[in-house]
């Protein structure tokens, strides 16, 4: 498998200094500030990249698993919301809310749930967030 690669830097100090990151290949470009980060500014933050990995992540493992178990999804669409707040005076990732829904035929509400906790348990930025103190998982099936 391959290395996935970023590339960040950051100029001047926190509260008006600026910051601009990379990633696949260049494709994925941004610009961050203390007012993005911590003030719901604009721009972005590393907190969105860390909600945008893990609902990619979680989306591609749960279509994984369900394919795997003959019903393959026509589609599954996840929301990340990642919650960041000091503890002990440091910026804190506290809690990743997961909320999934998914239109697959043939199976029903409770397996598709069954499916999304093995996707939550197993997928890679699940595991690698395993420090964090909360990770929550709403699934449903669309209609």
């Amino acid at each position: 498998m391959p290395v996935s690669k970023a590339h960040a830097n950051w100029n001047g100090d926190i509260p008006t200094g600026s910051g601009e990151f990379t990633a696949g290949g260049g494709s994925i470009r941004g610009g961050v500030t203390y007012k993005s980060r911590f003030e719901d500014g604009p721009g972005a933050n590393p907190e969105q990249l860390i909600a945008a990995a893990h609902a990619t992540c979680f989306s591609m493992a749960l279509a994984s698993i369900l394919a795997g178990a003959g019903f393959p999804a026509e589609s599954v669409e996840t929301d990340a919301a990642v919650t960041l707040r000091p503890v002990d005076g440091v910026p804190t990732i506290l809690k990743v809310e997961l909320t999934t829904q998914g239109r697959v035929a043939g199976v029903d509400e409770a397996q598709f749930r069954e499916f999304a906790a093995q996707a939550k348990a197993n997928c890679a930025v699940s595991r690698a967030l395993a420090g964090v103190p909360e990770i929550t998982l709403q699934a449903t099936l669309a209609g």
